[in-house]
């Protein structure tokens, strides 16, 4: 998913959130525009770093998936091949 994808769904998120918020108190849903922008800006960057977040544990997971073929086929290749009676 692209960078631009995550923060807007994020900070859409954050600004209905608001706005469900209000309106379970029974308030008037655009009471105050400021808030609903600071929401949308704060999950924003929520969703900024989720997107980093993921980019560095898929790199994590990629290199770790490589260590273990790596060793896997270091065993095999050491292993000698048991002879059958």
């Amino acid at each position: 998913m692209a960078l631009g994808t995550k923060v807007v769904g994020f900070a859409t998120f954050g600004a209905l959130a608001r706005a469900y918020s209000l309106g379970i108190q029974r308030r008037n849903i655009l009471e105050n525009p400021a808030t609903h922008l600071a929401s949308a800006a704060f999950f924003g960057a929520v969703g900024y770093g989720v997107y980093y977040a993921e980019e560095k544990q898929g790199e994590l997971i990629a290199r770790k998936h490589k260590e273990i073929a790596d060793r896997r086929e270091a065993l095999s290749a050491a292993e000698p091949v048991a002879a059958t009676e």
